[in-house]
């Protein structure tokens, strides 16, 4: 039963040592992201790619800095002023996975004219989910993150077959 009992805690905490990990290396990431001149090239760094390349795992992870109010120097174009970290983060998740924006945001923009040549379509909505420092925001996305209907039906269907192996 002790066996038991140690195994269990030391993969718990082999589990948090690793997630803590991966947080330190993803803010120490978002530091030199920071460093960036202007918005547009955020996703073209080396650091922005080694994120990205978590993939989805690190979404959640990312959520954690979305409230994150520290100036940058990333100036952006579309909304004529400095970005903070947690705004680069918000960036940076949905570059890895596209955000339902209207739903996240509560606003719908069906032109897409306010920030041409933009890769970060997510800037647009910046000003709307800084009005109380991206918590509402922070909460909607991890809501949604955790949603059954993020995943297209047959992500939906592969996650079952394989649950289904692994029961076998």
């Amino acid at each position: 039963m002790n066996k038991t009992v140690l195994l269990y805690l030391i993969i718990l905490l082999n589990l948090n040592f690793s997630f803590s990990q991966t947080e330190s290396e993803i803010d120490l990431l978002l530091n030199e992201i920071a460093k960036t001149k202007n918005s547009i090239g955020i996703i073209k760094t080396t650091q922005a790619e080694k994120i990205m390349d978590f993939g989805e795992k690190a979404l959640p992870i990312l959520t954690e800095f979305f409230t994150d109010s520290t100036l940058t120097e990333i100036k952006s174009e579309c909304n004529k002023r400095n970005l903070t970290k947690g705004e680069l983060a918000i960036i940076i998740a949905d570059r890895i996975e596209g955000m339902p924006f209207a739903l996240l945001t509560g606003v719908q923009n069906c032109t897409m004219k306010f920030c041409e040549n933009n890769p970060n379509l997510i800037e647009y909505y910046l000003p709307w989910i800084k009005q109380d420092g991206g918590k509402l925001f922070k909460e909607k996305y991890i809501s949604w993150l955790a949603s059954y209907n993020r995943k297209s039906k047959s992500e939906r269907r592969k996650e079952k077959r394989k649950s289904k192996k692994e029961k076998t």
